[in-house]
Order: C-alpha cells, then sequence, then structure tokens
C-alpha cells in the first residue's frame, strides 16, 4: 500500500511539472526518463533469457508421469485461452492511441509483422548466430533459444556438470534480481520523469480515453477468463465450477488482496486438500508448480499491454502479429517465476527488447496495482482449476 501511494505520488508530481511548461524543466525530465529506459533496456535481455531458462530447466527436477503432463497440458491450454480471450478483447474494443505528439520523441519499435513473406519472417526468428539475438535484442529469437535451452536442460541427466550450469545460471538469476530490486527501488523517480513528459505533451481528455478502454480490455479479459473460460474447462472434465470455487475461495480472496500466488500457495494447498478434497500426491505435486509456470493473468497482460505500447508506436497490428505475440506472451508468462513486479517488468522488459515507447507504460504502472489484485486471484483460480481436473483425470 506505501509504495502503491509513492508511485501514485509520484505520477501526479510529474504531471504538474510537466503543466508547468518549463523548457529547462522539460529537458531535464526527458534525460531522466531516457536514463531509466536506457537501464531497463540494459536488463531487458537478461530478464527474459534467464527467467525462462531457469523455469523451463526445473521441469526435469519436477518429476515427470501422467501428473506432470497432465498439468503442462491444462497450463497451456488456459493460458492460451488468457491470451486469446485478451486479443478478441482488444480487436472488439480497440483502444485509441493516444496523440502523436506523446511518443514521437520515443524510439520507434521495429514492425515485427511478415515484411515480404511469412516464410521469409520465419526465417528471421531463427538464429543463425547464437550471439547475434543478443547484441540486436531479437525478443522471438532469444526466446526460441531460452526454450530450447531450458528444455534441454531439463532433459540431461542427472550430473555434476549438469548441476553446475544450473547453479550457474540461478546464481546470475539472483544477481540479476538485485540489480532489478535497486532499479525498482528509484522507480519513482522515473515515474516522476514520464509523467512529466506526458503531461507536457498530451491532453489529459484524450489519454483518459485511451487508457480508459486498455483498462476495461486488460479487466474485461481478466473477468471472462476467471468467470467463463475457467469454468468451461471444469464442465468439459466433468467438475462443478461452482462447487470447486466454493471451496477454493479461501485462497481466491487471500490471492486477491496479498497479490502473490507464492505467498498464498500454503492456503491454496490447504483448500484443495482438506475443502475441495484434492489428493495430497496430487495437490502436493500440481499446486507449486502451477504457481510457478501457470499464469494466466499475466498472459493476457504481456499481450495486451504490449500491443497497446505497440500500437501507439507504430507497429501495424496485423491478425499475424497478434498471432506471434499471443505465442510470445504464454511463454513469456511461463518464464515469469521469481521476477519481482512480475507481469509488468517483464512486458516492460519485451517492450525495451523491441524499441517501443516506453513512456506509455509509466501511466499504467499506478493503475497496476489493481490490476496486479485481479490477475493474482484469477492465476490461483486458475491453479486450483487444473489441480481439480488433474485429480479427476487421474482418479
Amino acid at each position: 500500500m506505501k509504495k502503491t501511494i509513492i508511485w501514485i505520488g509520484a505520477l501526479v508530481v510529474g504531471a504538474v511539472l510537466g503543466l508547468l511548461g518549463l523548457g529547462w524543466l522539460n529537458d531535464v525530465m526527458d534525460f531522466v526518463a531516457t536514463v531509466y529506459t536506457r537501464l531497463f533496456q540494459l536488463l531487458a535481455v537478461p530478464t527474459i533469457v534467464l527467467a525462462v531458462i531457469t523455469t523451463f530447466a526445473t521441469f526435469g527436477s519436477k518429476g515427470s508421469g501422467r501428473i506432470f503432463g497432465r498439468t503442462l497440458i491444462y497450463t497451456l491450454l488456459t493460458t492460451f485461452a488468457a491470451a486469446a480471450v485478451g486479443a478478441l478483447l482488444y480487436v472488439l474494443v480497440a483502444p485509441g492511441n493516444l496523440p502523436v505528439e506523446t511518443i514521437s520523441s520515443s524510439t520507434q519499435p521495429a514492425d515485427i509483422s511478415p515484411q515480404t513473406s511469412f516464410y521469409d519472417h520465419i526465417l528471421n526468428v531463427i538464429p543463425n548466430n547464437i550471439v547475434k539475438p543478443f547484441l540486436e535484442g531479437n525478443v522471438l529469437s532469444l526466446l526460441l533459444l531460452a526454450f530450447a535451452i531450458g528444455i534441454g536442460l531439463s532433459k540431461l541427466p542427472e550430473s555434476e556438470n549438469k548441476s553446475v550450469v544450473v547453479k550457474g545460471l540461478l546464481g546470475l538469476q539472483e544477481l540479476l534480481f538485485l540489480l532489478i530490486r535497486g532499479l525498482i527501488w528509484t522507480l519513482p523517480l522515473g515515474i516522476v520523469a514520464f509523467s512529466a513528459q506526458l503531461s507536457a505533451q498530451v491532453s489529459a481528455g484524450v489519454v483518459a480515453d485511451s487508457i480508459g478502454k486498455y483498462v476495461i480490455v486488460v479487466l474485461g479479459g481478466n473477468v471472462i477468463q476467471f468467470f467463463i473460460v475457467l469454468p468451461l474447462f471444469l464442465l468439459a472434465r466433468g467438475l462443478n465450477p461452482i462447487h470447486v470455487l466454493g471451496r477454493m475461495m479461501p485462497a481466491v480472496l487471500m490471492a486477491l488482496f496479498t497479490k502473490s500466488s507464492a505467498a498464498t500457495l500454503p492456503v491454496t494447498m490447504e483448500s484443495a486438500e482438506q475443502r475441495l478434497g484434492v489428493r495430497k500426491e496430487i495437490a502436493r505435486f500440481v499446486l507449486p508448480i502451477c504457481t510457478t509456470i501457470n499464469m494466466n493473468g499475466c498472459a493476457a497482460f504481456i499481450l495486451v499491454t504490449s500491443l497497446f505500447v505497440m500500437q501507439n508506436g507504430g507497429t501495424h497490428l496485423t491478425f499475424g502479429t497478434i498471432l506471434l505475440w499471443i505465442l510470445i506472451s504464454v511463454v513469456s508468462a511461463i518464464g515469469n517465476a521469481g521476477v519481482p513486479m512480475g507481469c509488468f517488468f517483464l512486458t516492460l522488459s519485451l517492450m525495451s527488447g523491441i524499441g517501443a515507447p516506453l513512456a506509455i507504460l509509466g501511466i499504467i504502472l499506478p493503475i497496476y496495482t489493481i490490476i496486479d489484485m485481479v490477475e493474482t486471484a484469477e492465476n490461483v483460480w486458475s491453479d486450483s482449476c487444473v489441480c481439480a481436473m488433474t485429480d479427476h483425470d487421474l482418479q
């Protein structure tokens, strides 16, 4: 709560400073915003790559077999469904662009939609040099590499060499998280700068209309996933969604207020075992995995926010581009485990990687506190559904 108040205060201070219309002050704010943009770009590549690799690398140590197989299938299906719902809502609601002046000074993102043919575009995603994707910040190639390396590590037989590699990657990730926490600690200064940039150039009415539709899409997608899509999954497996939700309500409510699936895990496991009647061997295997990789709300947030930011940066959103980013959002959400500020920072990293205008994310940040509450509740509800369906299938 304290952090939220500070962020909102920083947003207000920045808006006031931008409205003063002082040239030298605007230059200072532009400089600070540029510094933060460069720092986020610096951390973008290692954040994405290490998160995905370490998450997928743990699959091998999580065990295999029917339980894990069912868990992974249901996780992928529900996460893809969440992203697809977000994409559909985005197309239907069609949030408008912020004024051109808002992003005219920002770096334009590379248009990742197919330029010549889909065949050529796919070839551009497949790297022929392991260093080149890192130097260019090619998000798609990096995700492909991270996915391959992570799965490869999970399939390696247990050995001292494998242990050294995995521990080294985890150590690098811990070091990265330390740097990220330091950057987040100073983030209010960045919010002031981003907010000042926006208020100096944008009319409040246009921003309210555009951001308002964006929020409708994000929260609307979460609500549809929560009350319609996930219950349909349960019904398809012969389970009563009202009964399951009623039994898992303590965990869902705790997730809503704590904004942490990990912190809610003990309550989720207790509710599943004692209230819903899931077998202990199923609940204690499935729920920890789901807490790590099953991120329905995160996938929808990454997709919708990425589309909104890219659209404002001048990227033409074709059907192929949207499908591509559905895939990116799902893989990124699965690799989101342990990243401070979760989906928001991961989305910011992805946008930094393609040079999208990050100033827009500055105004979304205070709103994200509310979005995060709803997302976490949805994530825990999805975890509960996956656990219930897995237990039902293996009885």
